[in-house]
């Protein structure tokens, strides 16, 4: 039944090819950013509803949000849709052949679901660069009856499990005093100048972190003119740690390096968390073992040296639900993910290429789940410990 299935569903996938990416295409020029992404999220969702899913738009509150199902089988699987872009740089982290790849894979297993015992959801999951929809999905309910949940990510290269790290965002904010910068800049207090104190204190703190921990950030506003000493400074920060447990020790002496720029200076500093934390992932060994064959069956050739880590919110979906989310390669080197080289490889041949491996690679996966005796009462079993 499984190899059959699974021919059924490669079927369906292959027949779709020229839709699936004209999607990635079309997407891929919306390059719609975090929480603006409706003509994406609409595009994909009406993808599936002309398939045959069920589809509710708006999902857990979120307006480009969206959830399709089809199958009434037991062992129930998410296949997590991204959509949106990055600020300035469009698709450089390729997006769009996640979505692509999401609604390949759903068509697959639609055709071959009630045979093989599956219930498919594909799920809109936007503002992953920043906002986190998977954590506000994750806390409506959308995962809460998932067996297993999964998704592919563009990169590079090919890897079944690769690392990744939890992060959190800190909005930082220096109130100090207007003054002209020669006449009178003893009245002044200079709030660039409270950033520049809390850069350098970071800069020192990061000989005393773990090499596994990062801290980065942009300035976004520090003063209007020249002469007018700076009353407002605003920098956006991120920091990860490996583990999620770790984040709140390494913010805190974060945080503190902003509070020497004030206490320096006298200005007033606020700090805020515009974002939920996203956790460190923990991928499900069979289901990614299982994706990696699967995907080797197809020609793909996985990467097993050292891969840099990455952040994202499905961090959290996998501390609740079995999940994998494994790179597929677009063969973009020598540009890498958030460099405007990689929104250009996004939209290449074997980046299309991707979007229909990527469908078969994740469809055949979850129909080895669903019809392994072992692994599905395994994954149902999970279910019922949560």
């Amino acid at each position: 039944m499984g190899s059959d299935a699974k021919a059924v569903a490669q079927g369906v996938v292959n027949e779709a090819r020229q839709d699936l990416v004209a999607l990635s295409h079309t997407i891929h020029g919306y390059s719609e950013t975090a929480f603006e992404e409706t003509r994406s999220a609409a595009r994909v969702a009406g993808s599936l509803e002309g398939a045959g899913f069920a589809v509710e738009e708006g999902y857990g509150g979120l307006p480009t949000s969206f959830r399709a199902v089809a199958g009434s089988g037991p062992l129930r699987v998410v296949i997590c849709a991204e959509y949106d872009a990055l600020p300035g740089i469009g698709h450089a982290c390729g997006h769009n052949v996640i979505a692509a790849a999401a609604v390949g894979a759903g068509l697959g297993l639609a055709r071959v679901a009630d045979d093989v015992g599956l219930e498919v959801t594909v799920l809109g999951t936007p503002a992953e660069e920043a906002g986190g929809g998977k954590v506000l999905l994750l806390d409506a309910g959308a995962f809460d009856s998932a067996h297993l949940a999964m998704m592919v990510h563009p990169a590079p290269f090919d890897v079944a499990a690769p690392p990744v790290v939890a992060i959190e965002w800190l909005e930082v904010s220096y109130r100090g005093k207007e003054a002209h910068a020669s006449a009178f800049p003893e009245q002044g207090i200079n709030a660039a100048d409270a950033l520049v104190v809390a850069q350098v204190a970071i800069g020192l703190l990061r000989q005393h972190m773990a090499g596994t921990d990062r801290v980065h950030g942009i300035v976004t506003e520090a003063g209007t003119a020249a002469n007018i000493i700076p009353a407002r400074g605003v920098a956006s920060y991120m920091v990860r740690t490996p583990h999620i447990g770790q984040l709140e020790a390494l913010r805190r002496r974060v945080e503190a390096c902003f509070e020497a720029g004030a206490l320096a200076t006298g200005a007033e500093l606020t700090i805020t968390r515009p974002n939920p934390p996203y956790s460190h992932l923990e991928h499900h060994a069979g289901l990614a073992e299982r994706y990696r064959r699967n995907a080797e069956r197809l020609g793909r050739t996985f990467h097993d040296g050292d891969v840099p880590p990455v952040s994202t919110d499905m961090g959290n979906v996998s501390l609740e639900v079995p999940t994998i989310h494994p790179f597929i390669g677009i063969d973009s080197l020598p540009a890498v993910n958030h460099q405007p080289g990689f929104t250009d490889a996004s939209a290449r041949p074997p980046a299309d290429r991707a979007v229909i491996d990527g469908a078969i690679s994740l469809a055949w996966t979850a129909i080895d789940a669903a019809t392994d005796e072992q692994l599905a009462g395994e994954l149902m079993a999970a279910d019922g410990r949560r």
